[in-house]
């Protein structure tokens, strides 16, 4: 189907692919409690949702609310790095709140955040290091008292959490059921099982979705308009998610979810009851979840690095490990983790040199600058370096 349906150009937006996108956009919604009236855009990813959803408030702001001249927008510091590229982009200042020791953000905190020039409140459902959801009711509680949109980055837990929850687990509410919840976002190409780059922006109804088109009339060549960030978009890949919600359905998703959830609980049981190093961070809520020392001898940094060694690829978070659990995975292959893992703390207890080698060093080293603007300034320089020839 790629090789027919391969661009998409605004010249044929309005006729070609649309029912692809229409259809894959109802479908979204649907899952996530959205009514007849949500509307929204397929994206290239998570990324290009968040920026849609963001250059949409900071448009609707401008055109509502004049006075506001420095926009700003609050959000929990597990928030994904994204929201901080489309603040620099849009030039709308992120006001971040902290944690409390369950993980949550401090909501009394967030509270004082909110002022006069905040134009939009943000979400995780589930924030990606943690595998938490956020608090959405209360934080859209805060948005009905003063009036305020409310964005739920559900990017990653989007096509994962509805099946979790009915699978019977604890999940709090976090989608469109939610009072003044006005705007989503959901990556097909994770648990969505779609080709990469897939996601969805989804809008309450078509007064918010508007700020997100651009549209130029005085262009010599004609009138010009665009949905979104995108002006040519690959249609094959908005064929190839129609054809993955189509084919997964209801059962096919709840069926994956149930796999998933089954290999994520054999893991977290298994480190909780037979693991006194480590501990699960917080209360995750779906197939993600960190793990993070309980033993100043044990270095998740390089347990990371031992882990890879053998095969394994833990991403490394800030003080933990952050582990997502795949189709692919199984209660065999997580036998075999757990034993590597075991090994590794043994390996780590026995020579604690290895905090000073490898990957180890690298992070610890960046983690302990007193000055992040070096680090960013490293980043920046990494990437610059790698992307040439």
């Amino acid at each position: 189907m790629a090789s027919v349906v391969r661009y998409r150009h605004f010249v044929h937006s309005v006729y070609f692919c649309r029912r692809f996108e229409v259809e894959t956009v109802a479908m979204a919604a649907s899952m996530l409690h959205g009514d007849a009236n949500v509307v929204g855009s397929v994206t290239s990813g998570g990324t290009e949702s968040i920026l849609c959803a963001i250059k949409t408030y900071r448009d609707r702001a401008r055109q509502l609310y004049p006075h506001i001249t420095q926009p700003e927008m609050v959000a929990p510091v597990t928030i994904h790095p994204a929201f901080m590229k489309a603040a620099h982009y849009f030039d709308v200042k992120i006001v971040t709140v902290s944690l409390t020791k369950d993980y949550q953000p401090d909501l009394a905190q967030y509270e004082i955040c909110i002022n006069k020039n905040t134009i939009l409140l943000l979400a995780s459902a589930c924030e990606y290091t943690h595998g938490i959801v956020d608090p959405v009711k209360e934080i859209a509680e805060f948005a009905n008292t003063y009036g305020l949109p409310v964005h739920v980055d559900a990017c990653f837990g989007g096509f994962i959490l509805p099946w979790v929850e009915k699978l019977g687990y604890n999940v709090p509410v976090f989608d469109f059921r939610v009072k003044g919840v006005t705007s989503m976002s959901a990556d097909i190409h994770k648990y969505g099982l779609g080709m990469k780059g897939a996601s969805v922006v989804l809008y309450r109804d078509s007064d918010i979705r508007k700020y997100q088109i651009f549209a130029y009339t005085k262009w010599v060549g004609g009138l010009f308009g665009s949905p979104g960030i995108s002006g040519t978009r690959p249609g094959g890949i908005l064929a190839a998610s129609w054809a993955v919600l189509k084919c997964m359905g209801q059962d096919g998703y709840l069926d994956m979810a149930k796999k998933l959830m089954a290999v994520t609980d054999y893991i977290k049981n298994e480190i909780r009851s037979n693991f006194k190093d480590l501990y699960i961070v917080g209360n995750p809520h779906c197939s993600a979840f960190a793990v993070a020392s309980t033993n100043p001898d044990v270095d998740v940094l390089v347990l990371a690095d031992l882990m890879e060694e053998k095969g394994w690829k833990l991403e490394r978070a800030q003080k933990s490990l952050h582990f997502t659990i795949l189709p692919s995975h199984t209660i065999e292959s997580s036998n075999q983790l757990l034993a590597d893992l075991r090994n590794c703390i043994a390996t780590a207890k026995m020579d604690p040199s290895l905090a000073g080698k490898g990957s180890a060093a690298v992070y610890g080293m960046a983690g302990k600058l007193p000055d992040k603007a070096l680090l960013d300034e490293f980043v920046v320089q990494f990437f610059n370096e790698i992307y040439c020839l």
